[in-house]
């Protein structure tokens, strides 16, 4: 009886388990199934109706239902999604509105948002400002501009009133259309109905007009922004200095580091500005002014980073002026910007992507020779371009001595299937083995598409030892 008792409880509660996770999944299920049983018979008030369901709500359950409506039911669907979102204990995810777009089909049949609205009003429905909202971050979800405008007119039928968030959204449509003028008139818009335009609609408004290259207009608006009360900060300022550089004013560029810098605190440039300046100036051609504003920079306390150094110095070799390269190097290194390893590594990798693999290999050979560690990148890009150049017993002799430094980890994983099937082509058999067993240590594996090429010159050579390391790394 005793062994009896000892072991019955095991399958019983196993079985409870299962019964237990199976009646979670119904349950899910069954919530989706409930709320899609209550939209397909469309009685009376949809929202009361649906109130009346005691399930959970999740993600899960609103993806399900709108799954559920896609076919026939599409209308329906955008109805329980607004409703969804308005419920106390559930919040859309921008990855739920994505796939609300989807299900419903709203950039195919963007009517369907306005037939809500309609069976809204004429079912004397309770609609709030959240609901618009809803309905709002569709149309930005599906970039319906023309669309939104007409849903925020709608407003006023339902005595509602638009506030800033929601001027914003539509705003926003229409910037990043490169309709300005449409965008301006909704500013204007909320000034005539005394709703407070903030710093997010002066960003969006500032960014529209540079990126459509009125920079006359964006000037223009930033005084009116400082007029009004809305102080800039440097996330404005930004935008408009690199309006400027992409379009190439740089007396206006000058002008406004200047304003920054007098004004300091929020305003203040940090060292993002500095070096989308300095990129700006090397990109016209101006090194040397690129160089003034790295002195400014350094003076203003903004210590300049890998970016920095990465501009200047890509700037240096194409011009051929290798010297100035490493006088900055040292210089920013010095100083503790950045570190020797990252402005090395820097330098590397501007010299691999101007085809100077010799002064490259020979920079990088001298780094891990005094104890200066190259970054990922820079391996990666160093030991491939040696391997291009089917130099492959060479790349894989450059990997074993990154690895003797303790560096091989910050190596990009498909370098070591390129280097395993170049060592397979040319039959460097122990050397293949060799690389295997690393990968193994490593937990690397070989890429599948390397798979065929390698299993085919192993063959040839008949390496008991290889292959059985590389049925180790395969994927």
């Amino acid at each position: 009886m005793a062994l009896f008792r000892i072991f019955y409880p095991r399958p019983s509660s196993f079985r409870f388990k299962i019964s237990t996770l199976s009646t979670l999944q119904l349950s899910t299920v069954s919530s989706a199934d409930l709320f899609y049983d209550h939209l397909q018979k469309k009685n009376g008030n949809v929202e009361k109706t649906l109130a009346t369901v005691k399930t959970k709500l999740d993600s899960r359950c609103v993806n399900q239902v709108l799954h559920k409506c896609s076919l026939e039911l599409s209308q329906m669907g955008l109805r329980f999604f607004i409703w969804a979102g308005r419920q106390p204990n559930y919040r859309h995810s921008s990855f739920m509105y994505t796939r609300a777009c989807e299900l419903i089909g709203l950039n195919r049949s963007p009517c369907l948002l306005f037939n809500v609205i309609e069976d809204y009003r004429r079912e004397g429905c309770l609609v709030d400002i959240g609901m618009f909202k809803v309905i709002l971050n569709l149309c930005k979800e599906g970039k319906l501009a023309k669309e939104a405008l007409s849903i925020l007119g709608k407003m006023a039928e339902f005595h509602l009133r638009a506030d800033t968030t929601m001027y914003n959204l539509v705003i926003r449509l229409f910037t990043e259309k490169g309709e300005m003028d449409k965008a301006m008139e909704l500013l204007k818009e909320m000034d005539s109905v005394d709703i407070d335009p903030n710093m997010i609609t002066y960003i969006a408004m500032l960014k529209g007009f540079c990126d459509v290259g009125r920079l006359e207009d964006a000037y223009g608006l930033f005084k009116v922004m400082k007029d009004n009360g809305c102080a800039p900060n440097t996330v404005a300022y930004s935008v408009l200095l690199n309006g400027a550089s992409r379009h190439g004013d740089l007396e206006k560029l000058m002008e406004l580091l200047e304003e920054m810098e007098k004004q300091g605190g929020t305003c203040g440039p940090n060292t993002v500005t500095y070096t989308s300046i300095i990129q700006s100036l090397c990109e016209v051609g101006q090194p040397l002014e690129a160089l003034k504003i790295l002195d400014r920079m350094e003076d203003f306390g903004c210590a300049p980073n890998r970016v920095t150094v990465s501009v200047l110095v890509k700037e240096f070799c194409k011009d051929g002026h290798m010297e100035e390269a490493y006088k900055l190097i040292d210089r920013v290194a010095a100083r503790g910007g950045a570190s020797y390893g990252d402005c090395y590594s820097s330098l590397v990798i501007s010299l691999i992507k101007m085809k100077r693999i010799a002064e490259a290999e020979e920079l990088f050979r001298n780094m891990l020779a005094n104890g200066v560690k190259p970054d990922g990148v820079a391996c990666t890009l160093m030991i491939k371009e040696l391997c291009l150049e089917e130099r492959v017993v060479d790349g894989f002799n450059l990997c074993n001595e990154v690895d003797r430094n303790g560096y091989l980890s910050s190596i990009d994983s498909d370098i070591y299937s390129l280097l395993l099937v170049g060592l397979c082509e040319h039959d460097h058999s122990v050397d293949a083995a060799k690389l295997a067993r690393l990968m193994l240590q490593k937990g690397i594996r070989l890429k599948p598409h390397y798979a065929e090429s390698i299993i085919k010159h192993v063959k040839k050579f008949g390496d008991q030892n290889l292959v059985m390391h590389l049925g180790g790394i395969r994927e």
